[in-house]
């Protein structure tokens, strides 16, 4: 397959052909979207070198898929490395020691209790535990509340960059805000967990 051939096929095709043991199919898949790519997964994490990481996490996480069998999806290629992109940023937030905080405009800080005091190591070990007590409650929301929330209080996106990265309105995007709050807090008074330390 010659370059200006691999540049007229679809997609689709080029991943047909790279199931059939062509490797240089995938590089032409990788060329064409790395760019965009690359580009969503920075505008996330704003750190270059970690952005490349993740960028290699997802097409390892691609081919091994395509290897698999496990890929269906049509055609839409790009959706779903998207898809996979996406994933992996919200997992690095989420398995990152970075502490999430709300912006100055919300009236709910759920991390309010973390001080900028220096802790001793009993209130430091205290404080792990609540955060990670806080990430199991937070999987528990609807996926479409725990992304809004995630990428809030973790990324710290506006609503405006909310709604456009999960193509909502900006009052769908508060909504979905406001009962991912309502719902934590629900959750936090059933599973009793302490806030201040």
């Amino acid at each position: 397959m010659h370059s200006n051939q691999s540049s007229q096929l679809t997609d689709a095709q080029l991943v047909s052909s790279y199931l059939d043991g062509s490797e240089y199919a995938l590089e032409q898949l990788i060329n064409r979207h790395q760019l965009q790519i690359f580009n969503f997964i920075n505008f996330k994490i704003n750190d270059r070198d970690t952005s490349e990481d993740l960028f290699q996490d997802t097409f390892i996480k691609v081919i091994r898929t395509l290897k698999s069998g496990a890929y269906n999806e049509e055609g839409k290629f790009l959706p779903w490395v998207m898809r996979i992109a996406h994933n992996l940023v919200i997992d690095h937030f989420r398995k990152s020691n970075r502490i999430p905080t709300v912006g100055k405009k919300e009236d709910f800080d759920i991390f309010q209790f973390i001080s900028d005091k220096s802790p001793n190591a009993e209130s430091t070990l205290v404080q792990e535990q609540v955060l990670k007590d806080l990430q199991k409650l937070i999987q528990e929301l609807p996926e479409d509340q725990k992304e809004v929330l995630i990428m809030r209080l973790y990324r710290d996106m506006s609503f405006k960059e909310i709604a456009e990265n999960t193509n909502v309105s900006i009052n769908t995007a508060l909504g979905r805000m406001r009962y991912a709050i309502i719902n934590l807090r629900k959750l936090i008074t059933e599973h009793q967990i302490i806030l201040e330390v």
